[in-house]
């Protein structure tokens, strides 16, 4: 028997406001952290733009019985919102696999706060949301491209006062292997000096994990640079948004040289699609596609090219021992390792 009706949009609201207050908490008993709420609030704002796109209100009917004709109807009705719901995504929205999927983990989620906390008799026909993954390509620096920016004093002086600044930062963040945020972060009471050897030891945001490593000289250069401009300030490097740093760094990857094509593609319902510049209609070359994102990615398939075992790497970057997005850097470094040893059989095969 079905008992009364619920309107989804309220619900999400209580499910935010409990999120911020503390009143839901993590199943580890700690707070959920501020980026997350604000993902809610995004996957809130679609559901919104959504119902007015439909001229519909999307309800939630509490079910206490087991009578199967409204089970067939609201299995009905839920698929239809999951159904339409992904299309406006995906066609009014422009989204991607990867995204979408985000936003179908976190309405997951949300139904199953309302049956487990709130104890709303729902139903579980939520549980058949499938949740789309993407594969997106990783674009890191070869260890050969690194040391470049590392070590050429003529590119160095070539470049603008702004971009000298960024691949200063961005070499940083290509050897430590911390995310964009905690980069940021890193105060320079976090830098340790232990028998003559410099380390920085930091905590990270999001997953809460102290990140210990003992920084090579040119890191430590690096610091003393950008600490001789902040003076008194805590922070070692200074606020840049994420926006300007990425378009810094692809101009520096520009000035590399760094310009041969390598086409960019996301897929949609498992569907690959080839994607051009925005305007231009031109195809991606690897310069356009280095980021922020860059940096940690580059530092752990650097560590992982150059010998280092996976665990250290772990330890290192903060990922947890059954990650899985640790082994799509794995299957990186192996398709490059086989390319090196492809090329010495050849030589051996004359």
């Amino acid at each position: 028997m079905v008992q009364k009706e619920l309107l989804l949009i309220n619900l999400f609201k209580q499910f935010i406001k409990e999120s911020y207050s503390g009143k839901r908490l993590k199943k580890d008993g700690k707070k959920i952290k501020p980026q997350t709420i604000q993902n809610y609030e995004a996957v809130l704002n679609l559901i919104t733009e959504f119902e007015k796109l439909e001229n519909k209100n999307i309800r939630i009917k509490t079910i206490t019985g087991r009578n199967k004709r409204e089970m067939i109807s609201e299995r009905k009705y839920w698929k239809q919102f999951y159904n339409g719901f992904t299309n406006f995504l995906y066609k009014q929205k422009d989204c991607y696999d990867n995204y979408v999927g985000t936003v179908i983990k976190t309405i997951r989620i949300f139904f199953n706060y309302l049956k487990t906390e709130k104890l709303i008799p729902i139903g579980e026909f939520y549980k058949e949301f499938y949740v789309f993954k993407e594969e997106i390509p990783i674009v890191t620096l070869l260890p050969e491209q690194l040391e470049f920016l590392i070590k050429d004093q003529n590119f160095e002086q070539s470049l603008t006062p702004a971009l000298r600044k960024s691949k200063g930062i961005f070499v940083l963040g290509c050897t430590v292997a911390l995310r964009y945020s905690d980069l940021f972060n890193i105060k320079f009471t976090d830098i340790e000096s232990v028998n003559g050897y410099r380390y920085l030891s930091i905590k990270s945001i999001k997953m809460e994990v102290i990140t210990r490593i003992k920084l090579p000289d040119y890191a430590i250069k690096i610091i003393e640079k950008f600490k001789e401009k902040r003076g008194k300030q805590r922070t070692i490097l200074s606020p840049i948004s994420k926006n300007q740093f990425n378009k810094n760094v692809r101009a520096i990857a520009e000035k590399a040289g760094w310009t041969h094509i390598v086409g960019k593609t996301r897929s949609r319902r498992g569907k690959q699609i080839n994607i051009c510049k925005p305007k231009s209609h031109n195809v991606y070359r690897f310069c356009d596609l280095v980021s922020s994102h860059t940096m940690r990615r580059t530092a752990v398939t650097t560590m992982l090219m150059l010998g280092m075992p996976e665990h250290v790497v772990k330890k290192i970057s903060g990922h947890a021992s059954n990650s899985k997005a640790f082994y799509r850097y794995v299957n990186l470094v192996q398709s490059y390792l086989d390319n090196h040893i492809d090329k010495v059989f050849e030589k051996l095969g004359g």
